[in-house]
């Protein structure tokens, strides 16, 4: 824990209570147990209601957002696939921590603190919905993106940064013979619908088909995460970004 974070979590103690940011606290001095499946993540906040995968019922807060995903998914499908078929120079290859693959591509609508204002007149569908009914959820150091994997293409099995955000998938075009699998249990997406998972847990997907896989991937705020716990995990993925750049 560095002095810049012990400041900030005193902050937020003296703004929302002497117990605010407890779970923070313990999580990074690691006084929590880890599963064996989370151990390539970094930051495991204790105390969350979770599982590998979470059913997108299980959280009341989110059926609006999970609503206006699902109802929008035919106008969300037709705007990305014109932005692919016009070959966009918005299409780029996705960076992970993993390396970059020539199989896997993105289209950013939120990236590195900032809406990717540039995509609001070819996607204006996905770009409502981040600035509305995401606006409340979306991790603000994580992503938005449409994730688009080529006709053969897998991603290996891995660990995502934290718990405390969780992934959410609207399913955009699906062919046959595509799966995710998460904690080693393999789903298939269904197309114009939603999945969620904790991608703390090591996962890993792949297309077995002639076609291009498309999903759109929000990275949420875990509904059991208060707003205190937000302002400071904000602020200690930042000061962590930090200390791997430096």
């Amino acid at each position: 824990m560095t002095p810049e974070i012990e400041q900030k979590l005193v902050e937020l103690k003296h703004i929302y209570g002497p117990y605010s940011v407890t779970r923070v606290e313990s999580m990074l001095l690691n006084e929590h147990t880890i599963d064996p499946l989370q151990r390539e993540s970094r930051l495991i906040l204790p105390g969350l209601s979770t599982t590998p995968w979470l059913s997108t019922s299980q959280f009341k807060p989110l059926h609006q957002l999970i609503q206006t995903l699902e109802s929008s998914s035919s106008e969300i499908k037709s705007e990305i696939w014109s932005a692919i078929e016009s070959n966009s120079d918005l299409l780029l290859p996705y960076v992970h921590y993993l390396g970059e693959q020539d199989d896997w591509s993105a289209l950013y609508l939120y990236r590195n603190g900032e809406k990717n204002t540039a995509a609001k007149s070819i996607l204006p569908a996905s770009y409502n919905i981040l600035e509305n009914e995401l606006a409340n959820w979306l991790c603000p150091v994580s992503e938005m993106h449409f994730s688009i994997l080529a006709p053969g293409a897998s991603i290996k099995p891995h660990c995502d940064l934290c718990n405390f955000a969780i992934n959410l998938h609207l399913a955009v075009d699906i062919p046959e013979n595509c799966s995710i699998t998460v904690a080693h249990e393999t789903r298939q997406w269904e197309e114009g619908k939603c999945l969620l998972f904790d991608y703390s847990y090591l996962h890993e997907a792949s297309n077995g088909s002639g076609q291009k896989r498309i999903c759109l991937l929000m990275d949420i705020w875990h509904p059991d995460v208060s707003y205190a716990e937000r302002e400071a995990l904000v602020f200690v993925v930042k000061e962590f970004y930090k200390m791997m750049d430096n």
